[in-house]
């Protein structure tokens, strides 16, 4: 990926399938079906991941699906570096801030490639090309989020306007700002525009990088985040987040 930092991915299998009910269910959601081909979107993703290095996957799931996410592990004969279990949901930045942790305690220079588990990437080369990209624009202190060409109006995404190219990596750019779930209109002037992208949820960034401004802007989160790890427990193969503590972090 680079030559001189190591590259850790981190799934992200929360959800509580409610989009595709009743085929995607709470108990089994989205990710762990194998709606794109014989694997599950979950294990695709390991895969995926596994292309672009070789340091084993951390995985953040809820406490109802640890059993499942182990087993698929084990199906296509890969280990976690750690599954995490969070006690409640709190959206995306309080695991990345936990990833962060537990990837900085390792390894300081470390970067994080942040990967929600239901996606379907056709073009697997192509997404190889972008996070080298990424990759070189986080080990110089940039935070990479992906963004998706996007094909329709579509007024349930978020989107990303992209500003100029950055120098060194002129295939990645700076964020102009971001835009939640457009009208439709508005959607269809993004995509007259050309400037505009679907925000993927996925990032790239420096462990170290992410924590310096998670804790200038949001210290408390950062602190309840550290204080639900280390009050942690194992559980076999599982780590478990404190519940008290890991609850008072903001979603």
């Amino acid at each position: 990926m680079t030559s001189d930092l190591r590259l850790y991915p981190v799934i992200l299998s929360g959800g509580s399938g409610t989009r595709l009910w009743p085929l995607s269910r709470a108990a089994f959601p989205k990710q762990l079906l194998p709606l794109h081909s014989e694997l599950s979107l979950f294990q695709e993703t390991v895969q995926r991941a596994g292309q672009l290095t070789t340091e084993a996957p951390i995985v953040i799931c809820n406490d109802d699906h640890r059993f499942l996410i182990a087993q698929q592990l084990q199906d296509i004969g890969l280990e976690a570096r750690n599954i995490v279990l969070e006690p409640v949901g709190r959206n995306t930045a309080p695991a990345a801030i936990l990833a962060s942790l537990m990837v900085a305690e390792d390894d300081k220079d470390g970067l994080v490639l942040l990967l929600p588990s239901d996606h379907v990437i056709v073009d697997v080369p192509m997404f190889r090309n972008a996070a080298s990209e990424a990759a070189k624009a986080a080990a110089n202190g940039k935070l990479v989020t992906f963004g998706i060409v996007p094909t329709e109006p579509n007024t349930g995404y978020g989107y990303i306007r992209k500003g100029g190219s950055i120098a060194g990596t002129p295939d990645a750019f700076v964020v102009e700002r971001f835009v939640e779930k457009p009208d439709r209109e508005t959607a269809e002037s993004y995509l007259t525009s050309g400037d505009y992208y679907w925000n993927s949820g996925m990032f790239l960034f420096a462990a170290k990088t992410l924590l310096e401004e998670a804790e200038r802007l949001q210290p408390a989160m950062v602190e309840a985040v550290r204080e639900a790890w280390k009050k942690g427990q194992r559980d076999l193969h599982f780590l478990r987040l404190d519940k008290d503590t890991f609850a008072t972090a903001p979603s």
